[in-house]
């Protein structure tokens, strides 16, 4: 990007050494034990990248969730009632194996650490995702992850009983070890004072709406957003490495989805994985989530070795 580039961009542009010292002085409150139980499968985190990238990235969050209670106080106090504070909605998008889910957990230990906001949930919306009986019958199955496999109807109304301050709303739970939504199984979130809603399409923007009429979506209910980008050629060997790895894995599990691959030869293995991003993965990426890049507050962008080598932050 050139200088002026940086100009008109949209985004202060940080390199990680310059985005390390915005943490001031707030303590890092995990140790490394901590963050190996909070990383993903095949996805190397480390303290230093925690404290250099995570620990900055609380510091604002928790400034704009203090911002955020006391414009509250300030409504609250001018409209005279008495209604609940809502939660502070944060999503966190980006492709398959780019790393949303580590993301949206160490931020998640970190945000509860602070005093002013220690309930913080955490959702994944693949929980949304149409069960694999429903994709079948609409022929959806290798379209599952993109926008037209969710419940959209579900996700939007969980996300306005969230921002309405209700008690016990139910998300809805998928497995990973079955490739499918458990039936009748949920999680309740009660009016956490954080919420993280981490999702592959949870950055895009409703249609454009004919007449005007109102058209709301996922991500017109967060109160900030990121995107977590690397470079395509990079997420695919994620990808395949972390399938090599499941292969031998979880995937041994008589349960599995993909059981059937357990068996497979690590060249039959690759050539499949290679397959499932090229015909799927690549296609929702290319199509559907990284156009939505650009509506993040903040970017993560990652290096080949999966740490983050630039933030780059929405102005205001």
């Amino acid at each position: 990007m050139t200088k002026q580039d940086h100009i008109y961009s949209p985004y202060t542009i940080f390199a990680k050494e310059d985005w390390a010292k915005l943490r001031a002085d707030t303590k890092l409150p995990l140790n490394q034990n901590d963050i190996e139980n909070l990383r993903g499968l095949n996805e190397p985190m480390s303290i230093t990248e925690v404290e250099k990238v995570y620990l900055p990235l609380s510091r604002l969050l928790n400034l704009y969730v203090a911002a955020t209670q006391g414009l509250f106080a300030a409504t609250k106090s001018f409209l005279g009632n008495d209604s609940h504070k809502v939660p502070f909605i944060i999503g966190i998008g980006g492709s398959v194996a780019v790393g949303k889910s580590t993301t949206a957990r160490i931020l998640q230990a970190l945000l509860a650490r602070w005093s002013n906001h220690p309930k913080v949930a955490l959702v994944n919306t693949d929980g949304f995702l149409m069960p694999n009986y429903e994709l079948q019958k609409l022929n959806l199955m290798e379209k599952k992850g993109f926008p037209e496999s969710y419940n959209l109807p579900n996700l939007l109304k969980f996300m306005t009983d969230i921002k309405a301050g209700k008690e016990n709303v139910r998300a809805p739970i998928y497995s990973h070890l079955i490739y499918d939504v458990v039936h009748d199984e949920y999680i309740n979130v009660d009016r956490p004072d954080i919420l993280i809603v981490e999702g592959l399409n949870v950055l895009q923007p409703a249609p454009l709406p004919k007449e005007g009429e109102l058209i709301p979506y996922v991500s017109d209910f967060f109160d900030f957003s990121i995107y977590v980008d690397a470079e395509e050629d990079n997420i695919c060997r994620w990808y395949v490495d972390r399938f090599l790895e499941l292969k031998n894995t979880a995937f041994i599990d008589k349960q599995s989805y993909f059981h059937k691959y357990s068996s497979y030869t690590d060249i039959e293995s690759r050539k499949i994985a290679e397959d499932l991003w090229k015909n799927i993965n690549y296609k929702n990426l290319r199509n559907n989530i990284l156009p939505t890049r650009q509506r993040a507050d903040l970017i993560l962008k990652k290096s080949s070795d999966h740490s983050v080598e630039k933030v780059l932050l929405r102005k205001i």
